[in-house]
């Protein structure tokens, strides 16, 4: 499956994209604040394509124009998230490189990857959280129009091996239907390349 916004294009991790995601994920300032190590070298890079960007509806997010993966987005589903048990249920998740940031990327794609899991995959409910002072994370959702559920101060972050506050946020379908997020000017276009994904 590949998506496409006004700028953007979301499509599926391949090996190939071990380059330049070590590119952007070495940066200490991209990974830490997610809850995540920089990388330290391209085979790193590759396993993490490999046995994390490998979910059912995680995307690379590349310029249109550009096959260069330049970040990643995803709806982690059912048996991929602790937030929560239901089928219909799942996370949002990203990050961009650094000299992306500012352009509005994530916003953009996050609202074509919202209209596709409420639209397509049926979900009634998409939680997203960001940790105590990741204000880009958190501006983000407040400029999708997600909803605060929550905080707790004592979420273990594995790859950090630390102890941090999190928050977290929510959207329905409901009030992603009367925020407008399907009508604000974003190309909705698909294309099932499933076949062409196996053959990668």
């Amino acid at each position: 499956m590949i998506l496409y916004t006004e700028r953007l294009i979301l499509r599926p991790w391949s090996e190939n994209d071990a380059k330049s995601l070590f590119e952007y994920a070495k940066d200490p300032e991209v990974g830490p604040v997610a809850g995540w190590l920089p990388h330290k070298s391209t085979q790193e890079s590759l396993e993490v394509i490999r046995h994390v960007l490998n979910g059912a509806e995680c995307y690379a997010i590349c310029e249109k124009g550009s096959s260069t993966a330049i970040g990643a987005i995803e709806l982690r589903l059912n048996g991929a998230t602790d937030m929560t048990k239901r089928d219909d249920e799942c996370e949002l998740g990203y990050w961009i490189g650094k000299p992306f940031w500012g352009r509005g990327y994530v916003p953009e794609a996050a609202k074509e990857v919202l209209r596709r899991g409420f639209e397509e995959l049926g979900m009634t409910t998409i939680w997203c959280g960001y940790y105590d002072g990741n204000e880009k994370s958190k501006r983000v959702q407040e400029k999708l129009g997600f909803v605060y559920h929550h905080t707790c101060t004592e979420v273990p972050v594995p790859c950090m091996n630390e102890i941090r506050t999190g928050h977290t946020n929510y959207m329905t379908k409901e009030q992603w239907k009367r925020n407008g997020c399907g009508n604000q000017g974003i190309v909705h276009e698909v294309k099932n390349t499933a076949a062409e994904h196996r053959a990668k």
